[in-house]
């Protein structure tokens, strides 16, 4: 599975695909609908029309890999159908793959120490 680390960038369609699309054209759909460049190492995260199922695409250095998840007896939780692309933090990308509502997890801010000691 891909790990959500804090340097993971993860970006979501929010338009639902056509699921019977394959690891080439996801990644072309990150390039002419996106306009993002799918071997960057971020996460592309796409929906289908009935949002029980999600594609997670990655660049891992070495080649494309595919997530493909299907959720039973009950939906991803997803923003608005409408064009664009929204991003999400490592957090909610792992609150959203396991099934729940990743709009009530709210990244912490970094503050940055005034003085060492």
């Amino acid at each position: 599975m891909i790990a959500p680390n804090g340097q993971l960038r993860v970006f979501v369609a929010t338009r639902p695909v056509d699921f019977r699309k394959g690891m080439d054209g996801l990644a072309l759909a990150v390039q002419e609908i996106l306009g993002l460049d799918p071997f960057s190492g971020a996460a592309f995260v796409f929906r289908s029309k009935r949002a029980d199922r999600v594609k997670v695409l990655v660049w891992d250095r070495t080649g494309l890999v595919l997530v493909h998840k299907r959720l039973e007896g009950t939906k991803f939780v997803w923003p608005q159908v409408k064009d664009g692309v929204m991003k999400l933090s490592p957090a909610q990308f792992s609150a959203l793959i396991e099934g729940l509502d990743w709009r009530m997890v709210r990244p912490e801010a970094e503050r940055r120490p005034q003085a060492a000691g």
